[in-house]
């Protein structure tokens, strides 16, 4: 059964926070009329937490995955359950930041945290689907060998 190594799952991790964040600290300013200083640190923050849940999510994902169907391959219902999982363990670890950063309630965070949610539940769909076919998992021989690119483990 072939996985990502733990580099592919770090670049993987940290592309995805650096995409993000880019597009999210100029947009989530604009979009909630707040200072760019103080969505730069929800973002990055959030891109840290992120980036730890991001790798500890995919790498327990996955193995549920191959526990349940024998393989990591996600087929498109897979998928969009994959990122609605990730964006709800991620709603869970950042209300609770982001109102007290913020001097807002749970609930204002958790209403800002909607539109955020759905901003990047749609990032993450077109992000996983373009990292994978740039960085396909790597297929193993029948030898054990793996081939195709991958980055050592």
């Amino acid at each position: 059964m072939s996985m990502r190594s733990f580099s592919d799952r770090v670049r993987h991790a940290v592309l995805f926070e650096l995409i993000g964040i880019a597009i999210f600290t100029p947009a989530a300013a604009w979009l909630f009329n707040q200072p760019v200083a103080h969505m730069g640190v929800i973002g990055v923050v959030s891109a840290t937490v992120a980036t730890i849940w991001n790798l500890l999510f995919n790498l327990g994902f996955d193995h549920a995955l191959i526990r349940v169907t024998g393989r990591v391959a996600k087929t498109m219902p897979i998928r969009v359950a994959h990122a609605m999982l990730f964006e709800a363990g991620l709603v869970v670890l950042l209300i609770p930041f982001v109102a007290w950063y913020l001097g807002i309630s749970l609930w204002a965070a958790l209403m800002m945290d909607i539109s955020i949610v759905a901003f990047y539940l749609v990032y993450a769909f077109v992000f996983n689907i373009a990292y994978d076919r740039v960085f396909p998992v790597p297929q193993r021989k029948a030898d054990g060998r793996t081939a195709g690119r991958a980055l050592p483990a």
